[in-house]
């Protein structure tokens, strides 16, 4: 699902540019977010035409392959630049504090690391499903978990790394940051032209804002969560998890999302009447307990929090990742945030897709993003909850602070 070397490792909360620039705390889980909503949006939408025979020729491939791969990089660039402007309004203005070297920074880090991670996560995407269709695999139950597990992992070492260079640039040469904005932007024009060449990424381009940018906003608040709990040192170990119950619930979350949305695209075309499709809410019965097949996956995907969970928590615990010891009671609790985030995020994934494709919208590039960045919101609100009642409770000394 999702790799777990977080701060000690890849996103040092040590380093020097997460000490004097807290606020690249919450560029994290917006960025963590645009995978779900580009990435995996971009393995939801490629997997569906795969299964439906849309890239079955090599010219359809081609023409699938460079009109999405230049819809995600206008997509990264702007939702990058987006993302960094929360950053700067989520993190200084209600402090009052205001630089414009960090500023810069933070714009230059957000663009950069969104637009390489869109480049290099697409390219595998794009192998990923290809290849599953010649095994004979479904890629809906491969791609959106590998774009999520790659997704983190490449992200957070980019904005670790290229925040960190861009950082220690500041002193001597402080041209460097306005020009890597400036060079990403200017590349703008060639990918919107290419992307619009291209019939189905045409559509996407003029109406996929909307969620993509809505979903920035989400994430970017549940960012502001992180960004004032870990500056709490009782709570820094909070750092460590955010990524790994926020990856965990957005993949599970999103293969849902894809199996639903490829289901429902062969009976037909999103608006067109079916019983499939239902627009009122479902009860939580028939989400989870009917012998339907969306609700057998459903189930299947909520077994597997607790096991994946507890691989991460191993890991983390066997890198010495963080500042907070594994206690049973600290498990109790961030197993029962996790829990309850994906069962909260398949719920709303089942009236979601339906209530989209009953109003003329396609689910694979419209539900996603909301799910990822729900799952980030709900999951690094459910976290700080459960760190929070941990220290009101006294399981302080090592294990909830530093």
């Amino acid at each position: 699902m999702k790799t777990a070397v977080l701060p000690d490792v890849i996103f040092h909360e040590h380093w020097d540019v997460f000490k004097y620039v807290t606020e690249v705390f919450i560029l994290v889980p917006a960025l963590l977010g645009l995978k779900g909503n580009l990435e995996m949006t971009l393995a939801s939408r490629l997997s569906t035409a795969a299964n439906i025979g849309q890239m079955d020729t090599p010219k359809e491939l081609w023409k699938m392959i460079t009109g999405n791969m230049a819809l995600i990089q206008v997509q990264a660039t702007v939702v990058g630049f987006l993302a960094s402007i929360a950053a700067v309004v989520f993190g200084w203005i209600p402090d009052g504090h205001f630089s414009i070297d960090h500023a810069v920074l933070l714009c230059a880090s957000s663009v950069a690391t969104a637009f390489i991670a869109s480049l290099v996560l697409g390219m595998i995407m794009i192998g990923v499903i290809i290849g599953s269709r010649k095994m004979g695999i479904n890629p809906d139950n491969v791609a959106t978990p590998i774009a999520a597990s790659l997704g983190d992992l490449i992200t957070l070492a980019l904005l670790s790394g290229i925040s960190w260079g861009l950082y220690k640039e500041l002193e001597s040469k402080a041209y460097v940051n306005p020009l890597v904005c400036a060079f990403f932007i200017a590349l703008l024009p060639i990918w919107i032209i290419i992307a619009k060449k291209n019939a189905a990424t045409r559509e996407v381009l003029y109406s996929g804002w909307e969620p993509v940018i809505i979903a920035m906003a989400i994430s970017s608040v549940g960012g502001l969560i992180l960004d004032r709990t870990v500056s709490d040192p009782n709570f820094a170990g909070m750092a460590v998890f955010t990524p790994v119950i926020n990856g965990v619930g957005g993949n599970l979350v999103a293969v849902q999302a894809s199996r639903i949305s490829t289901y429902l695209h062969m009976s037909g075309m999103p608006g067109e009447s079916s019983e499939t499709a239902p627009r009122k809410c479902p009860s939580p019965c028939s989400t989870f307990f009917s012998s339907d097949v969306n609700s057998r996956s459903a189930r299947v995907l909520f077994l597997l929090v607790v096991p994946g969970h507890l691989v991460f928590l191993y890991t983390i615990s066997s890198m010495q990742g963080g500042h907070t010891t594994l206690t049973l009671i600290f498990i109790v609790f961030y197993m029962t945030a996790a829990l309850l985030q994906v069962l909260i995020l398949l719920y709303i994934a089942d009236w979601m897709v339906h209530w989209m494709w009953g109003r003329d919208l396609d689910p694979d590039n419209f539900s996603i993003p909301y799910l990822t960045a729900l799952g980030d919101l709900i999951g690094t609100g459910l976290l700080a909850l459960s760190f929070h009642v941990l220290w009101l409770i006294g399981d302080r000394d090592s294990d909830v602070g530093d």
